[in-house]
This record gives structure tokens, sequence and C-alpha cells, in this order.
């Protein structure tokens, strides 16, 4: 009996309940390995996915952006290149007309220097006739007062 013992309770053999628990945790295994691993597997794989893709569309809005910017810049300098024509093409035309404007007002200017010239010379030549016709008969009835005793004199001589 002693041996049978000793065999019995050595617990480095394995008995009967060991080699059940082994099967039933290889077959839990094996069911969690067929049926609970591929899902969890495929839903990984899936978010791997939606990652991978939005890290690719992240990369593609940041190129567009990237482009959408730079053709924002290009047309900005474009148009401050067309505003800064269109400010010296005005900044001319402006020039051009107060030169226009100037010389027009410079010709009127002559025109009325030339034409008050005129009418000055004509109101003094009239003023000279008036002067003259109520000069004159003034000039002789003087004359005439002064010289006319005189000329009494000088006619009785």
């Amino acid at each position: 009996m002693s041996t049978r013992n000793t065999a019995g309770e050595n617990f480095l053999l394995p008995n009967g309940t060991f080699f059940a628990e082994l099967l039933i945790f290889l077959t839990v295994l094996g069911v969690i390995w067929r049926c609970v691993v591929p899902p969890i597997q495929r839903v990984l794989a899936e978010r791997e996915a939606r990652v991978a893709k939005t890290a690719a569309d992240q990369h593609a809005a940041r190129q567009a952006r990237a482009e959408a910017e730079a053709a924002y810049r290009s047309a900005l300098a474009d148009a401050r290149m067309t505003a800064t024509g269109i400010r010296n093409r005005a900044r001319e035309q402006g020039r051009s007309i107060v030169e226009q404007r100037r010389h027009a007002a410079q010709e009127e200017s002559d025109a009325l220097v030339t034409r008050s010239v005129a009418e000055l010379r004509a109101d003094a030549d009239r003023v000279a006739a008036d002067l003259r016709q109520s000069v004159d008969p003034l000039a002789q009835t003087l004359a005439v007062r002064v010289l006319g005793t005189e000329n009494a004199r000088a006619g009785g001589r």
C-alpha cells in the first residue's frame, strides 16, 4: 500500500482531472479563437482603415488648402498689380485732365485779358473823345476869354 499511496499522492504525476481540464481549456480556447477573435480582428482592421483614410483625407485637405492659399495669394498679387495699373492710369488721366483744364483756363484767361484790354482801350478812346468834345469847347472859351481881350487888341491894331 505504501507504493500506491506514494504514487497517488505524487503531485508531479498528472491524473485524469488534469487532462479533462486541459481538454476543456483547449476547447474554450479554440471557440474563442474561431468565434471571438475574427470579429475583433475585423473591427480592428476597419478601425485601422478608417484611421488611414482619415490621415489620407487630412493630407489631401492640407494639400488642397495649400493650393487654395497659393491660388489666393497669386490672385491677390494679380489684383494688386491690376489695381496699381488702374491707379496709375487714373493718375495719368487725372494729370491729363488737369493739364487740359489748366490749358483751357489759360486760354480763357488770355482771351479774357485780351478782351478786357480791348474794352479798356475802347473805353479810354471813348473817354478821350468825350473829353476832347467837352474840353475843346472849354479850351476855346477859355482861350477866347484869355485871348479875346488880346484878340480885340490884336484886331484893333
